[in-house]
């Protein structure tokens, strides 16, 4: 069994309402990335694969780290579907669409528990289905050799930690609006299981100046 980083992608289109319309770097995305690329290199930390989702945003933050593996493309690395799933909630509870981080903050957690109790009729995918590709996309990663990188999304991340430290849903949720941008959380094998080992890195943002660069969104 090898260890995974997961990394989540750049800042996307933060003004969108949309999956079409989020799914793609903003300028700051693509240096976040390029920066995190450039750590990778000068610690000279050695990843013998990359995975990636299918999503733009994935394939652009890949690129723009620029570590010379060749990209496996995997769908069950894809982000859930936020963005469609608020829209659901909204015209089949009357439960408002977020419109500032507050009450984003607020939404996730009470969207997140009914979305695992299917109560969205309108869901690209039950819960239980994400959680399952999840958890079979990584158990295949982790079989593979050597250690693998792993671009993704926030929610996938989030779901990995629920699997691995077996957390509830407000709990789940509650990790997925802290994780950064291009942070980097490392999954290892203890004991035949993958194991956390690192959350929410971005060493590669610490210096001063790149504070602006520490975003969630």
């Amino acid at each position: 069994m090898s260890h995974i980083t997961l990394i989540r992608h750049g800042q996307a289109n933060s003004g969108a309402r949309d999956e079409a319309s989020y799914d793609r770097l903003s300028p700051l995305g693509h240096q976040q990335s390029a920066w995190l690329g450039a750590h990778l290199r000068e610690r000279q930390q050695h990843h013998a694969r990359l995975y990636t989702g299918t999503l733009r945003r994935h394939v652009e933050t890949a690129d723009a780290m620029d570590t010379g593996l060749t990209p496996v493309r995997d769908a069950r690395l894809n982000e859930l579907e936020y963005l469609t799933l608020a829209r659901a909630m909204e015209d089949e509870h009357g439960v408002a669409f977020p419109t500032d981080s507050a009450g984003f903050t607020e939404h996730l957690p009470r969207l997140f528990r009914a979305w695992q109790n299917d109560e969205i009729a309108g869901a690209p995918e039950r819960f239980s289905d994400f959680e399952a590709r999840v958890g079979d996309a990584l158990s295949e990663i982790a079989a593979g050799d050597g250690p693998a990188l792993v671009v993704t999304s926030g929610g996938l991340i989030s779901m990995a930690m629920r699997q691995v430290l077996r957390l509830d849903i407000a709990a789940m949720a509650q990790m997925a609006l802290a994780i950064y941008n291009t942070s980097q959380h490392q999954l290892f094998p203890i004991g035949g299981n993958l194991s956390p080992t690192m959350f929410n890195a971005i060493p590669h943002l610490e210096d001063p100046d790149r504070q602006h660069a520490r975003t969630h969104v």
